[in-house]
Formats: C-alpha cells, structure tokens, sequence
C-alpha cells in the first residue's frame, strides 16, 4: 500500500514537470536573428558579438553576400531579419528608388573612403587633366567632393546637399580634373594595383578586404564627422523586437567599439 502511493506520487511530479516543461520550453528557447552582410568589416564584427548575443538567448546567423544590391532585396523579401552593410546616404537612395519600407536603427562604425594613388603623394600634387577614378555607388560621391574640396582642387556650388551631390555639382575645377566613374566598387583596389588613372577611391571594407591598409597607403582620407557611418536596417514595424535592440545594444556597446578600433588598427571608425 505505502509502495503504490509512493509510485501514485511520483507519477504525478513527473506529469507536473513535464507540463511546466511544455510551458516553459518556446519562451526560453533561443530566438534566430538572420542578419545580411558584406565579409569585411561587418561579418568580422558580427561574428565577434555572437557569443554575447547567445548568453541573452539570441542565435545570430550572418549571411556574406557579395553584391550590395542583393541585400535589401532579401530583407524586404523576408529572407533577412535585419541588414548591416551600408550607410544612410545609401539607404536613403534604396528607399526613394525601389520604394523599400525600412527603417534604420542605428550607427555602428565609419568605413572612411580614401584616396589611393602611386603616382602622387599628395591630392596638390596632382597635374593638369589628371584623372580621378570612382566606383559607381553614386552615393559615395559626396564623399569624394569633400575630400577633393579640402584639398583645395575643386569648389562645390552653393546650396549643393552634400550626401545628394554629384559630379555635376562641382562649381570649379582649375586643374580640369577628369572623373570616371562607372565601375563596381569591389574592382577598386585592383585598378589602384594596377596604376589606372591618377587617384583611385576606394572604400575601407575593399581596401582592407584586398590587403590594402589605409592608414599607411591612403593618400587622403575622409574626416571622421562624415554622415556616413554604416548602420543595420529592419523592416519598418521592427526596429522594436527585443532580438533587434539585443544586438545594437551589443554593437554600440563600448567593449564592441573599442575592439573595432583596436582589430582594424584605425581603417575602421567606431561611432561611439
């Protein structure tokens, strides 16, 4: 008698556990965040904050692409829960272009463009009609302006919004710079190999991804109050899922930004 209700007993905690296990178990499993990114520096830096987010129940998985332009087209297809590739300049023209619905929300690191020549040490030491070659991310060309502008070689006519401005919004060009501007901006390092043109402009990520250090090849570079610092993208209606606010909380944290400055030794801004 006292071995059947010992079993009777038993038989019920276990019942009891298994049914607090049911309950239990959706809310406490991991959520999966799938995150779009180029190679260098974005996957490097998300890869770095993986295990953090895994300690407060975030699985982060990080798909490389190699085309930027393949990257909002999944998030908005929902293949993506959330982008980190590009600058506001560039959202900003995904959005007026293609009509996409999202939201950014937040800064994480600039990626400084810069100029690369084996021709000149310096942009004032650039000859008449020399040629200055660009990629064709058109909103990179406000950066490009800006830096010729500090170096004294152009001017920009007045009114001009820089992260909107174009070839076409150069004023004056006393040397007769000559701009192309019509390549995919993976190709850049190579053409700076290769000695084409005069000044090649070349993105941090590729220049870095290419073996190219900026901080001792560059022979300008942007200045680190540009407005295009790189930030991650949601679906408008997201920006407050608390997978979302783990993982800029985790990016913008000052441990994460320190390391970004410390791992790509200076090519590579943090924001905060």
């Amino acid at each position: 008698m006292k071995k059947h209700r010992l079993l009777k007993l038993a038989t019920a905690a276990a019942v009891l556990l298994l049914g607090v296990s049911a309950v239990a178990g959706p809310a406490s499993a991991a959520t999966t965040l799938k995150v779009g990114a180029t190679k260098t520096p974005h996957s490097i830096i998300l890869n770095h904050v993986k295990p953090q987010l895994k300690k407060e129940g975030v699985n982060l998985k990080v798909t490389v692409f190699q085309d930027y332009s393949l990257i909002d087209k999944a998030l908005v297809a929902k293949d993506l829960d959330a982008t980190y590739f590009a600058h506001k300049p560039y959202v900003d023209q995904e959005v007026k272009k293609n009509g996409y619905k999202i939201a950014i929300v937040g800064a994480v690191h600039l990626e400084p463009i810069s100029a690369y020549s084996k021709k000149v040490k310096k942009l004032s030491q650039l000859k008449d009609g020399s040629t200055i070659l660009v990629s064709n991310n058109r909103p990179d060309y406000g950066r490009v302006l800006t830096i010729l502008r500090d170096a004294g070689l152009i001017t920009i006519k007045k009114g001009t919004k820089i992260t909107d401005a174009d070839f076409t919004d150069i004023a004056k060009n006393p040397k007769h710079l000559k701009f192309k501007h019509d390549y995919d901006p993976k190709l850049m390092p190579s053409l700076y190999k290769n000695n084409e043109g005069d000044v090649q402009f070349i993105n941090a990520n590729f220049a870095v991804q290419a073996g190219i250090n900026p901080t001792k090849k560059a022979i300008a570079t942007e200045k680190k109050s540009s407005p295009y610092a790189n930030v991650v993208e949601v679906r408008k209606g997201d920006q407050n899922k608390p997978a979302v606010k783990k993982l800029m909380k985790a990016l913008q944290s000052k441990s994460t930004q320190d390391w970004i400055a410390k791992r790509f030794n200076g090519a590579v801004l943090p924001v905060k």
